[in-house]
């Protein structure tokens, strides 16, 4: 009979522990079932194995590719030839990336310009990837115009200005090093 009490209050001093402990819920998140799905309702063309389709999207040829069993996914539209760029484009494509390519940026391959987005591919949602699809195509679109993927600036400007103030010249010597090291 002792030995059963003891039992009992054992098996119940456990079974908070137990009961608190999460059991992981596996989530489904974004596969290449789901995300063949959304471009067939999206894009006027789509070919390609599951995670490597071609398509037309908005009158651009856009690559998405998917990486299942590294969680990994990237659109990306080419849209120049990096031959064609005029001296200083490609620092205003990188103050782009910064200011206002938010999720979509700019960069090189293979001898072209693109605009990439890439995310972790479980975790991306169905409005998140519609967004990213949007976005690698208006940030191509707005190339030598306002360098964004959407409506939203965080920079006023990203247009070539005069010579730089003495003040921003400042703030460049100044860059990375404690208040008031660097000055003369």
């Amino acid at each position: 009979m002792k030995s059963i009490s003891i039992l009992i209050i054992v098996l119940f001093s456990l079974f908070p522990a137990l009961y608190s402990q999460e059991t992981p819920i596996p989530q489904q998140g974004m596969t290449n079932k789901i995300m063949e799905r959304i471009l067939k309702g999206k894009v006027e063309f789509l070919e390609g194995p599951a995670g490597n389709w071609q398509m037309i999207y908005q009158e651009r040829l856009v690559f998405v590719l998917t990486d299942e069993s590294n969680n990994r996914m990237r659109i990306f539209t080419p849209f120049l030839e990096i031959d064609s760029l005029k001296t200083g484009e490609p620092d205003m494509l990188l103050e782009a990336n910064f200011h206002s390519a938010l999720d979509a940026k700019y960069c090189f391959f293979e001898g072209l310009v693109i605009s990439v987005y890439t995310h972790p591919l479980r975790e991306l949602t169905q409005p998140q990837f519609e967004d990213a699809l949007l976005q690698v195509i208006t940030l191509a679109d707005n190339f030598r115009g306002s360098f964004s993927s959407t409506d939203l600036l965080f920079s006023p400007s990203l247009q070539e200005t005069d010579s730089p103030s003495e003040k921003e010249l400042e703030k460049e010597k100044r860059l990375n090093k404690k208040p008031g090291k660097g000055k003369s």
